[in-house]
């Protein structure tokens, strides 16, 4: 052992010689690096106190470097190939137009709904509406035919007709609304300069209605000369109010306008009342007249029809006519504190006194 020893110090090759006894393994030996060197002296202290000899391990193949560069180059292509298609792909949903542009140029746009490519790098896809869509409208102060300053509050509804023409002229979506919302106001302060205030606010004669039809269709004669490629469906007041600083002096003069009136009202009405009464009236005495007339006469045929009876039957008595008569003036002269001073020797003191049987 110790022998061996001296030789491996000394001497590396020959203790490789003298322990595997062959030239090929002492020349994958040699081909180590000197880090292994060490790390094999290290193997033949710990050997020279075991007594089995101490494998060798085997060198792996090189990597071939040029087939992992050829594969990666392969995937990436693929990979980016990949990536550009489905980047340039685009789908058309419902209720939506996509305008295609190639360097800024509108050069086509589907309405279809489906999937469609565009060429990579060059062409740029644009999403429009279109369905209906409600634009809110800012509130505006427009003068009317009678000098009032109005706030009209109103809303718009409207659809793009001819994407390539709204993004050709009008550049964006956005633009179309403000342009068009500066057409609606112009045909507004046209309309209301030429309608009295109290028209728009009165419900009976409201011409409110009309006023939004003939904005509509002025509207959209400007937008077809202007070629923005919209069209608005309608255009309608939602309200109108007075500025702040009139309003008061608008309700002092409607309250003293409906105070007129109703007095109006008051004196036609005290007027058709007398009107009424004395036609009542008068109606009432020609009646009552007449009636007094019918009883007069009807009267005066009664008492001549009495009177006839009363002589008829008188005749055929006088005696009793004369006591009847008698009689009938005790009701009329005599009464509860009626004092008489007649003769007594006088046939009437003598009837009462009972002395005429």
């Amino acid at each position: 052992m110790s022998n061996n020893k001296n030789n491996f110090e000394g001497d590396l090759d020959e203790f490789v010689k003298k322990l595997f006894g062959n030239k090929k393994d002492s020349k994958t030996v040699k081909e180590t690096t000197p880090k292994n060197e060490e790390n094999l002296n290290a193997s033949n202290s710990d050997h020279s106190s075991n007594k089995g000899p101490t494998p060798i391990k085997k060198t792996k193949k090189p990597l071939n470097i040029k087939q992992w560069v050829t594969s990666a180059i392969i995937l990436t292509v693929v990979f980016a190939t990949l990536i550009v298609v489905l980047a340039n792909l685009y789908v058309v949903k419902e209720n939506e137009y996509k305008v295609v542009r190639q360097f800024g140029e509108v050069v086509k746009y589907e309405s279809e709904p489906g999937l469609h490519m565009k060429i990579p790098f060059i062409q740029s896809v644009t999403t429009l509406p279109s369905n209906l869509m409600t634009h809110d409208m800012t509130e505006e102060e427009i003068s009317t035919k009678d000098k009032k300053r109005i706030i009209i509050d109103n809303y718009t509804i409207w659809r793009v007709t001819d994407p390539k023409a709204l993004i050709s002229n009008a550049g964006q979506l956005l633009n179309a609304e403000n342009r068009m919302e500066e057409l609606i106001y112009s045909a507004l302060r046209t309309e209301f300069g030429q309608t009295d205030y109290g028209d728009i606010i009165n419900e009976k004669t409201s011409e409110r209605g009309s006023i939004n039809d003939r904005v509509t269709q002025r509207v959209n004669e400007l937008i077809t000369s202007s070629n923005f490629g919209i069209e608005v469906i309608d255009v309608r007041i939602r309200r109108t109010d007075l500025p702040e600083e009139n309003e008061q002096s608008v309700y002092t003069r409607m309250i003293s306008e409906r105070q007129s009136i109703a007095q109006k009202y008051l004196s036609e009405g005290d007027a058709a009342k007398q009107s009424g009464d004395a036609k009542t009236d008068q109606e009432v005495q020609v009646m009552l007249a007449t009636a007094n007339k019918e009883a007069a006469v009807i009267r005066s045929e009664g008492e001549a029809e009495a009177a006839q009876i009363y002589n008829a039957a008188y005749s055929k008595d006088p005696e009793f006519y004369s006591l009847f008569r008698t009689l009938e003036s005790y009701k009329k002269t005599i009464g509860d504190e009626t004092m008489i001073i007649i003769p007594s020797d006088s046939p009437y003191a003598k009837l009462l006194s009972g002395q005429i049987e």
